[in-house]
């Protein structure tokens, strides 16, 4: 008996060291996948604009920015030169499912990445990392996760673009961060007890290692995704400077936390319509999964996550600006139209109504990518019979965003390799 429990246990060791060094293995593969060389591309001027046809005008009310009086009627022209800044764990999947119907919509081309869903990041982004780029090309949108690198998206896209992004209170999303990429940065894993989220807030120095492998994602990881330094304390000049370089570059900054109210903007500031706007909830955690901040660790949260904070609070300011230019009354009434519309798309689309589990997704090509070791994604059921009216529509708004991307044409062999990986592990 001992013996039979003694080779157990040297199996059971085995098997967790291969498991260990096999994810280590493919957490580099994916993070090296391509060397960096920033190749000298010829300096080819990209064009004032790349819409490939006038995009047709429709009757619009009169925009903040304009010379006209709030009310007045007249015509607009939607703008198909964006550039997305797809910052982590904050609603981004679902904007980004809004920016792929769009594009298709208006048959626009998309800058991609090659072989994986994003810019090779943590690296700064590169134009040469584009798929299929080429000095002087034309491109409408770029919305794949990057470490914002200003000179270099303005040499992907025509000078006419909008800059658009979205932030997220940091306390909620460094607990979102901790959950969705915690397995990935070693220094979590000598954290005791079950609850590692409040284990390391109470005292997150004896456990943060600025130079640990994927350590920006446990401190100021919004900061550190528009490419600034994420270690710098809150005194330091370098974090206003930032602060002010982002704002520049960026014409609308939206809230997760105002999340119609942001796309009520985007479509203010873009001339969409509304229809452009219909969204599902994408990529959303069971709440059984969420760590219930207390009122302590929350200001711990916040405390640790300072320079982000500051980055919040400032956007934050210039978003309400920006809804009482819009005129709250005109900004209720368009948000009850959006919800009214989401909800009768809900009702046409969604079986149940509502989204499932991981495990009651009946369709593999329903299935949302998952976090290492864990089902806590969920997802959607597509509404058996639905007429053929809204039947592409629904598919589109459900699809996840891996999926989505491979009906683009991108090649995610990197990524789809890591996802086996990931399923053998959670398996």
């Amino acid at each position: 008996m001992v013996v039979k429990q003694g080779r157990q246990w040297r199996s059971m060791c085995k098997g967790l060291v291969l498991g260990t060094l096999l994810t280590s293995c493919m957490i580099l593969l994916y993070c090296l996948s391509a060397p960096q060389v920033h190749f000298n591309l010829p300096e080819v001027p990209v064009p004032y604009s790349c819409a490939h046809r006038p995009a047709q005008a429709h009757a619009s009310p009169f925009r903040n920015g304009s010379q006209y009086a709030t009310g007045q009627t007249g015509l607009c022209t939607p703008k198909v030169d964006v550039m997305f800044m797809k910052t982590h764990k904050t609603a981004s999947s679902t904007l980004l499912n809004i920016l792929f119907r769009f594009g298709e919509k208006h048959r626009l081309k998309f800058a991609f990445p090659d072989s994986r869903n994003d810019f090779f990041y943590p690296s700064s982004f590169q134009r040469s990392q584009v798929k299929d780029y080429r000095p002087g090309m034309c491109f409408n949108i770029i919305c794949n996760h990057m470490r914002f690198n200003a000179p270099e998206v303005a040499k992907v896209l025509p000078t006419d673009t909008s800059y658009i992004t979205v932030l997220r209170d940091p306390a909620e999303l460094f607990e979102s961060s901790f959950h969705y990429f915690g397995r990935l940065v070693p220094m979590t894993w000598k954290i005791p007890g079950k609850d590692k989220v409040g284990e390391f807030l109470r005292d997150p120095r004896h456990y943060f290692d600025p130079d640990g492998f994927n350590s920006f994602y446990l401190k100021n990881l919004l900061f550190f995704d528009f490419g600034q330094d994420n270690t710098l304390e809150l005194g330091d000049p370098r974090v206003e400077e930032g602060i002010r370089s982002i704002a520049g570059c960026f014409q609308l900054v939206m809230l997760v936390e105002h999340f119609e109210e942001s796309l009520i903007l985007l479509m203010d500031a873009l001339c969409w319509e509304m229809d452009d706007l219909l969204f599902f909830k994408l990529n959303a955690r069971k709440g059984s999964t969420v760590s219930k901040l207390t009122p302590e660790l929350r200001a711990k949260a916040l405390e640790w996550n300072a320079v982000d904070w500051r980055l919040y609070q400032h956007f934050n300011a210039t978003f309400w600006r920006k809804v009482e230019a819009y005129g709250h009354q005109r900004m209720a009434d368009d948000v009850a139209e959006l919800r009214r519309r989401n909800a009768e798309m809900a009702a046409v689309c969604i079986e149940g109504g509502h989204a499932v589990d991981a495990d009651n997704i009946q369709e593999t090509v329903m299935q949302p990518w998952q976090p290492i070791g864990e089902k806590s994604i969920m997802g959607y059921n597509l509404k058996k019979n639905v007429d053929k009216a809204h039947l592409k529509l629904c598919r589109k708004m459900l699809t996840p965003e891996l999926q989505y991307l491979t009906e683009l044409g991108v090649n995610l062999w990197i990524t789809k390799l890591w996802g086996h990986v990931r399923d053998m592990i959670n398996w």
